[in-house]
């Protein structure tokens, strides 16, 4: 019955759309967006904002950013053009995982505010149209969680079966670990509980047993906790290990999925929410994507597309980008109501592990040479703008961000081309304190004692790199994204349309042309850091004009459906086809 309303609901706004172009000049310049009729597949168009709360704006000068700070920052990303925001974890945590570790589902950490602080942070983002994410940690607990402290305490209790136990070690007790070079083996003993338990992540956030039917209903009453509290949606984090199938004598190298976890989670919030989503964080192959998704889009509604993003930084590095249109073809096949999630950094290590040895040496040599660069075998742990170094390609990766078909997703600071620290351990490197201004703590507290340390030394120093800076500045890196968002937002067609590759005649230009209720987009992007000259042909008509939307400078596409394009190095292009 749902698919039969979305299909009409769909239908319904076709006609209207046609009703409206008829009565318009072909020349407006003016794209509808689609708002009333499908109101709950939001997800398709917009751009999501990733923040974590302690490190973002501190109200109060105790060091810690804080849900006050961030809500007194709203203006600022509505002007960005942010209209999702995800939170990472903010609920009670001895915090040794940044908070991953959560030790209570249903609170405020006190660092970060109160409950009140949250509803009405909720509340004012709402009112500025800008919806509210968070996280979703439940394939682990902190070890420090009731549940597992009554767990380990007591064979006979009934929180026991809520984890995952082994009297004897596990054959396979050090494979299969998310954080290779640091973390040694998957498998605990635990001195207090006379058992091993088992854990996926660090030694401290044992993992939940999410086959237990107790735990799957726990999960149920947490989401519907925070979706009455007004978020829109659920990142899921590490969705393959949240369904994996474990036990004592599984293979954490073959784990099997159970599936129906992911289904019964989405028919619950739907049920309880119709417009709310899951976005899952699973960093699979394209071969196996289907079932996360589901056939009929019956799990998750968004998923992080790593696959295409490992391949969009080799393209990055070595100017090629055969592997990326590759990728994105492999990644093409996804039910009409799901959407891929894209994205430059996010809050972890950049993950090449899916690339071949030799792409990631590649990679390894053009943006992370040095070891401490370098993480779990397999990442870059450094923000983008030192990373990419010549501000032309910064610039060109967010054309490419913008322009391909899926949401958008940023990480704070990115939008100003913050540094990272290598300094401080592991994925900590990238998660410094927000740069709002030259000032005391780089206008993010004013205490004495921070979370952690401000950038304040080098090129990207909160004295050189900042939002107060930026905003007065035109020509700033906030300033172009902010306008590729706001361009972005009147491109309906790359959420909503059907889209292609074009055969560009160049292996560093990317073009790709989308097509949505007569309306048709071709965006292009040169990763060559030297001049290309392209010529397109698509089936487009002759005489056909297609209008650059930076500049509303035209080309004309000749008799056979061609058209040439010249392009700077590490140049772009949106066009807007006119007929």
């Amino acid at each position: 019955m749902k698919k039969l309303i979305l299909v009409l609901c769909l239908c319904l706004f076709a006609a209207c759309q046609k009703k409206i172009d008829d009565t318009k000049s072909e020349e407006a310049p003016a794209v509808p967006t689609p708002t009333d009729f499908i109101e709950e597949l939001w997800y398709k168009n917009g751009l999501v904002y990733s923040v974590d709360v302690e490190v973002f704006k501190d109200s109060d000068g105790d060091g810690f950013g804080d849900f006050n700070g961030i809500t007194q920052q709203l203006d600022y990303l509505k002007t960005l053009g942010v209209s999702t925001i995800w939170l990472a974890p903010f609920q009670p945590t001895p915090n040794k995982d940044d908070g991953y570790d959560v030790a209570d589902f249903y609170g405020i950490d006190s660092n970060l505010g109160t409950t009140q602080d949250f509803d009405n942070f909720i509340r004012q983002a709402n009112q500025k149209e800008i919806r509210v994410m968070m996280d979703l940690v439940t394939n682990h607990t902190s070890d420090q969680h009731t549940w597992f402290k009554q767990a380990r305490q007591n064979k006979n209790s009934p929180y026991r079966s809520w984890y995952v136990w082994s009297k004897d070690r596990p054959k396979k007790w050090d494979k299969g670990m998310v954080f290779p070079g640091v973390q040694k083996d998957i498998w605990t003993f635990d001195k207090q509980a006379g058992e091993y338990f088992y854990h996926r992540f660090y030694d401290f956030q044992p993992d939940l047993n999410m086959q237990n039917p107790a735990v799957q209903q726990e999960m149920r009453k947490i989401v519907r906790y925070w979706l009455d509290k007004g978020v829109a949606g659920f990142r899921v984090d590490a969705v393959p290990f949240l369904i994996e199938v474990a036990d004592p004598d599984f293979d954490p190298e073959k784990p099997v999925h159970q599936f129906d976890i992911i289904t019964q989670l989405h028919q619950y919030i739907q049920w309880h929410k119709r417009d709310a989503i899951l976005l899952g964080e699973a960093n699979v192959d394209p071969k196996e994507q289907e079932p996360y998704f589901g056939k009929e889009g019956q799990n998750m509604q968004t998923m992080f597309n790593f696959f295409a993003n490992q391949h969009l930084f080799y393209a990055l590095a070595t100017s090629e980008t055969k592997s990326l249109r590759k990728a994105l073809d492999d990644t093409k096949n996804i039910p009409p109501t799901a959407q891929w999630a894209h994205f430059l950094r996010n809050h972890d290590e950049i993950d090449l592990g899916r690339l071949s040895d030799t792409e990631r040496d590649k990679v390894y040599a053009k943006f992370g040479p040095d070891t401490t660069m370098q993480l779990y075998q397999r990442g870059i742990r450094r923000r983008l703008a030192p990373m990419l170094g010549d501000p032309r390609l910064v610039e060109l990766s967010y054309s490419v961000l913008f322009s391909l078909p899926g949401m958008p997703v940023i990480r704070y600071g990115e939008e100003i081309g913050m540094g990272d620290d290598l300094k401080l351990q592991e994925r900590m490197s990238i998660r410094t304190p927000m740069q709002w201004s030259n000032g005391l703590n780089a206008g993010f507290s004013g205490g004495t004692k921070l979370v952690r340390p401000v950038i304040n030394q080098g090129p990207y120093s909160y004295a050189k790199v900042n939002v107060a800076a930026q905003r007065s500045d035109s020509a700033s890196l906030l300033n172009k994204v902010a306008r590729f968002a706001r361009i972005r937002k009147q491109c309906p067609e790359i959420g909503w349309g059907n889209w292609e590759l074009l055969d560009t005649g160049s292996e560093h230009v990317l073009a790709i042309r989308y097509d949505w209720q007569g309306r048709s987009l071709v965006m292009i992007n040169n990763f060559s850091p030297e001049p290309q000259q392209c010529q397109l042909t698509t089936s487009l008509k002759p005489r056909s004009t297609l209008v650059n939307l930076f500049d509303n400078s035209q080309t004309s596409v000749g008799d056979k459906g061609t058209y040439s394009v010249k392009l700077a190095g590490y140049g772009y292009s949106w066009y807007r086809l006119k007929k």
